[in-house]
């Protein structure tokens, strides 16, 4: 038994030989009751202490994945146990499924990274700084327009951008979901209409149905929205704002050119549509660039960033960069719907900008997505699979496989232990796709790897 153990990863040594033996079991189709190798002879195999792998052996057991016999050792327990007991379930915005699936499945599809590219040092430092020095951080509420600290911070960080504004115009949330919600609840009426791109973000599609608003879908090119498309659905439609992403794009992982930018605020301005300019992906960008928020000067657009993407999805810390105000009616209903943001999130997060801490850390994340990519998208090219204006930065690839019986693409993921994202997800109407978002930081394992080359048009499809 060979088990995917990387020396490197952040990922304990228990959890990664947790995720390993339950990818063993189910490629290998194992049937209940089977007994699994010694727990000494799986040491030995794999270079590993016993106790470590008796220790994942027991965690499986509770999970219900293992049964254990006193005296002889670990067993297949049944799937529909396993399945059973199972909390953590492989979902994802996104996901072709919202229900408990196979156990240790590769989300290759998702919109996050990875558990093993996470972090905690200096995260784990910070968080004993604040309980240490930071007694209202640990206990009381937080303000309306967020921790004023945190602010400054990211004030000095939109000018980097190019985007100029006062402190008294940024709004700190709870993630960029909160400030979307809040966008939508304070902004929009049930029955109004909006342009949403597509393909584009399926949570947000949701969240306009939730609050009754319906969508008009603009197609979204390599380099932006379609303009063409964008100026007749204006002229037609009169919708009360735009959403859009900025820098790469979900799911195609396409950044605005400049002409197009500037197309888009032009047109904007000269039909009266508020723009929401959704940049959550912008500490993954290094380099030159056209933000939307940077180009306005009437408050005709609404920027959302965060930095739950790249730091941490549960610390959960975003922002709204609007006119005053626009900003004092966000903070009212923040006040009024969630007793404000966390505090304690805030403070954790203003300690890691101050220190420097975070600077490095994206850092590191860029270098090592832009290595990734490339050997993602040299994968892709030798399976044949069509790829999406090739992004030059981000966490995504929006490509297909040129295979003619797309559910030969899906039975071939399900063979190799991959999770795609949903084929209607990124539709604002639902509409089926073949196209899949990729998560580059995904994209490196072997199970994606051998997804994709089974999957190439001249090959032999196993089964």
């Amino acid at each position: 038994m060979e088990l995917r153990i990387d020396r490197q990863a952040l990922v304990p040594l228990v959890q990664q030989i947790v995720d390993a033996l339950a990818g063993w079991l189910r490629q290998s189709e194992i049937l209940p009751g089977t007994r699994l190798p010694s727990a000494r002879q799986i040491a030995r195999d794999n270079l590993l202490s016993q106790s470590s792998v008796v220790e994942a052996c027991e965690r499986l057991v509770v999970e219900g994945v293992l049964a254990s016999r006193q005296g002889t050792g670990f067993f297949v327990a049944d799937p529909a146990l396993a399945a059973s007991r199972q909390r953590d379930y492989p979902w994802f915005e996104g996901a072709a499924v919202k229900q408990a699936g196979a156990f240790g499945e590769l989300k290759l599809g998702c919109g996050g990274l990875p558990v093993s590219w996470r972090e905690t040092d200096d995260l784990s430092y910070a968080i004993r700084q604040v309980s240490r020095t930071d007694m209202a951080g640990l206990f009381n509420y937080g303000t309306p327009l967020g921790l004023p600290v945190l602010r400054q911070h990211i004030l000095k960080r939109l000018l980097k951008l190019g985007i100029a504004v006062e402190e008294r115009r940024i709004l700190t949330t709870a993630g960029a979901s909160q400030g979307l919600d809040l966008i939508v609840r304070t902004l929009l009426k049930p029955g109004e209409c909006v342009v949403v791109e597509s393909p584009g973000y399926s949570m947000l599609f949701e969240l306009l149905r939730l609050y009754g608003v319906n969508m008009i879908e603009v197609p979204r090119t390599p380099s932006g929205p379609d303009i063409d498309v964008l100026e007749a659905l204006l002229l037609q439609y009169r919708p009360r704002a735009l959403f859009i992403n900025s820098f790469y794009h979900n799911p195609t992982g396409s950044s605005l050119a400049p002409q197009v930018a500037q197309r888009v605020l032009q047109l904007a301005k000269a039909h009266g549509v508020l723009v929401i300019e959704d940049d959550v992906y912008a500490d993954l960008h290094n380099g030159p660039g056209t933000r939307l928020a940077a180009l306005d000067n009437a408050d005709n657009v609404i920027y959302v960033g965060s930095f739950s993407k790249t730091l941490s999805s549960s610390l959960r810390v975003g922002f709204v960069v609007a006119g005053a105000g626009v900003i004092s009616r966000l903070a009212e209903v923040k006040m009024i719907s969630s007793m404000g943001a966390s505090r304690f999130c805030e403070s954790v997060l203003a300690c890691l900008l101050a220190s420097g801490a975070y600077r490095k850390l994206v850092q590191r994340q860029r270098q090592r997505l832009n290595s990734d990519r490339e050997a993602a998208l040299q994968v892709l090219e030798d399976a044949e699979w069509e790829v999406f204006g090739k992004p030059a930065g981000g966490l995504f690839i929006w490509a297909r496989s040129r295979m003619s019986d797309y559910a030969q693409v899906r039975t071939q993921a399900q063979r190799f232990g991959v999770l795609l994202s949903s084929t209607t997800a990124f539709s604002p109407t639902g509409e089926p796709s073949d196209w899949q978002r990729i998560n580059v930081a995904y994209a490196a394992d072997p199970r994606a790897r051998a997804f994709f080359q089974a999957t190439a048009v001249d090959r032999p499809q196993a089964f």
